[in-house]
């Protein structure tokens, strides 16, 4: 390997993605997910009904509550938490298969989520909280996607304050006033990432090969 840069590998990195409900996460999420051959995404499990349209293994993998403790108790979950009473947890085995192949990982989960893969793995982590530009806006494109009744609306509205004080956890923050920029900001901060030293692997031996020459 020494001298020869195309033989240095890359261990990859999981990209999550949080933001209180309407603030463009998964539009962002996607359109990286787009752009990205070696990035995927990691589909949660839950036990929240399916939407219209939505595609079990595709969106979500949709399971009933006692699945759900099932894979709590056989350790099959990176992270998991309850979130506007549903759950939601990341499967382990496809994440840690796809960080060993150099893929990259992108994540739509929660600050309690994050809070728990900061514990088992901040090496490999890197953490983006995504803000709306206003209280107001975030209402409007809540009322705008059509998909939840007045209840649930008043109750993201209601909770977006409380996920919006763990904006401090994390890397880095992205105000989405506009979702081109976002994106591009979103990009900008996934390519830095993917050029820290501690995540290629063997650029020791290439550094001291290149040395060896001089």
């Amino acid at each position: 390997m020494a001298g020869n840069h195309k033989a240095l590998r890359r261990r990859g990195l999981m990209y999550v993605l949080s933001s209180p409900s309407g603030a463009g996460k998964t539009t962002i999420s996607r359109a990286l997910l787009a752009d990205n051959n070696d990035l995927i995404v990691s589909i949660s499990v839950t036990t929240r009904p399916r939407r219209p349209g939505e595609v079990s293994g595709q969106d979500y993998f949709f399971v009933d509550i006692p699945t759900f403790n099932e894979m709590i108790q056989s350790g099959d979950f990176l992270e998991y938490a309850k979130v506007h009473d549903n759950y939601y947890g990341t499967p382990r085995e496809p994440v840690e298969d796809a960080l060993r192949s150099g893929k990259d990982v992108i994540f739509d989960i929660d600050w309690q989520g994050t809070q728990q893969l900061a514990e088992i793995a901040r090496e490999d982590l890197v953490t983006v909280f995504i803000l709306p530009p206003s209280h107001a806006e975030l209402e409007r494109r809540l009322r705008g996607r059509a998909q939840d009744s007045e209840e649930v609306i008043r109750r993201r509205l209601s909770k977006a304050a409380e996920e919006m004080s763990h904006y401090s956890e994390y890397d880095y923050v992205i105000i989405n006033d506009d979702i081109d920029k976002a994106i591009a900001r979103g990009q900008l901060i996934l390519d830095a990432e993917r050029l820290r030293r501690h995540r290629l692997v063997g650029v020791s031996d290439f550094v001291r090969g290149l040395m060896k020459g001089l």
